[in-house]
């Protein structure tokens, strides 16, 4: 039986068991290792996230972008946290979380808050 020091303090709560935030888009998902040969040093990498479909996404209401809205502001102001754009992004559809100000008039759809 070998000894791992660090996986103790992981067991014992004094070192998270999640690499990501509560807020992040990635908490709750695996770390991998790949390592390209033999003798490369192995890199560790979050393992892949998939984006629920539209149809899958529960929307409370609809936002028009005025001028000089953020996503993190919006996110803020509609669930809570600036932290949670992405949410915003998975709900509208796009790729970089920017592309949901750039048009001013723009419609967004804004999720419910997780749990809901």
């Amino acid at each position: 039986m070998s000894f791992d020091p660090v996986q103790m303090l992981i067991n014992a709560g004094a070192i998270p068991s999640d690499s990501f935030g509560p807020s992040s888009r990635y908490r709750g998902l695996a770390l991998a290792l790949y390592q390209a040969s033999p003798e490369a040093p192995p890199q560790a990498f979050v393992r892949r996230r998939f984006i629920p479909q539209r149809r899958d996404i529960a929307i409370a209401a609809e936002h028009i972008v005025q001028a000089g809205e953020r996503p993190d502001l919006l996110a803020a102001q509609t669930l809570g946290d600036p932290e949670l754009y992405w949410r915003l992004a998975d709900a509208n559809a796009v790729n970089a979380p920017h592309e949901l100000t750039d048009a001013l008039g723009a419609r967004l759809l804004i999720p419910l808050p997780a749990g809901f």
